[in-house]
């Protein structure tokens, strides 16, 4: 296959998955840019310490954006504000934040319900008031990730991004499913197109949803002419995915990865998780994460069983280590 142009790559927002660690691991496989978890632009101003913990940015997790969710424009110009100048409880910035990202996609009933996330979808002009707030508020670029629509009767991702665009929006990324949709099967690659092109070609525009390996990558790009990919699930537990698509691209022989590395990576994650959590909630929160490296290997069900009841560090890498 020639060499073909490689878009953008870049590590989509997931709750309870895109944390530094991660990230970095990410970083160092081939990702090109990453937007951490999404942070509650309210918990933020209230100065809550967990949710600073999640704009934490050490050294080498870079270029990243900070994604905010929220539907009040002043609230969130206020924790953009806060996330530039480093002012919030438990900022630790090793890196700058690159971009300010808004959360306009996330599903979930108890955001969307509450006026966040994806009900933005259905208020063009609310969308665009929040980024122009954000962008008269910091120096830092804004950024918006957003889905196709509300539902499939209303599929206003054209709408929304140009009115995001109004308020100075410089990256849109399109999740190609509506919050009806969630995360079955299937995507509209259309939309994508069709948002790229309506918006001025100085204003990049990322792919997202259904991308697993180079050959999908490599449909979304041709088919959409989107200039940056967004990958999400696939990444996890592959983190070696965003390599594996600019391989592709060029021509280039990829290797999948062995056993003994995949289990080598989900040690390597789980320990810079406990490091920097702590063992207790490290090893907690990283149960159903290692459980994604081992997925498809012969004996993983009875492995991720041993996991779920593992207690320490030293445990949890004696289970990933002692495979037959």
């Amino acid at each position: 296959m020639d060499k073909k142009k490689i878009p953008t790559l870049a590590l989509a927002p997931m709750a309870g998955f895109t944390d530094a660690p991660f990230r970095l691991m990410c970083y160092k496989n081939g990702c090109d840019i990453a937007v951490t978890e999404m942070i509650s632009a309210k918990a933020m101003t209230y100065r809550d310490k967990k949710t600073g913990e999640l704009a934490r940015l050490p050294k080498g997790d870079s270029p990243t954006a900070i994604q905010l969710f929220g539907h009040e424009p002043h609230v969130m110009a206020a924790a953009a504000r806060m996330i530039e100048e480093c002012s919030f409880e438990g900022c630790d910035f090793s890196e700058k934040p690159v971009a300010i990202d808004i959360n306009m996609g996330c599903p979930v009933k108890k955001i969307a319900l509450s006026g966040d996330g994806s009900a933005l979808m259905k208020d063009p002009r609310l969308a665009c008031d929040i980024v122009y707030s954000i962008k008269n508020a910091v120096s830092l670029p804004v950024t918006v990730k957003i889905r196709a629509g509300w539902d499939k009767r209303s599929k206003n991702a054209v709408d929304v991004a140009l009115a995001c665009t109004e308020g100075g929006a410089s990256v849109v990324a399109v999740h190609a499913r509506t919050r009806e949709e969630l995360y079955n099967p299937g995507i509209d690659m259309d939309i994508i197109a069709r948002v790229r092109d309506a918006l001025p070609p100085e204003v990049q525009v990322f792919g997202n949803g259904d991308v697993t390996d180079g050959k999908s990558a490599l449909e979304m790009a041709e088919k959409t002419g989107c200039d940056g990919i967004m990958i999400g699930r696939e990444a996890l537990g592959n983190p070696w995915i965003f390599d594996e698509i600019k391989a592709y691209f060029k021509g280039e022989e990829y290797l999948e990865k062995t056993k003994e590395e995949r289990i080598s990576a989900a040690v390597s994650l789980v320990s810079s998780i406990v490091e920097m959590k702590g063992e207790e909630r490290g090893i907690r929160e990283a149960r159903g994460r290692a459980a994604h490296f081992i997925r498809g290997l012969r004996g993983s069900a009875e492995k991720r069983a041993a996991l779920n009841s593992a207690k320490s560090l030293s445990e949890f890498v004696s289970i990933l280590n002692e495979w037959e």
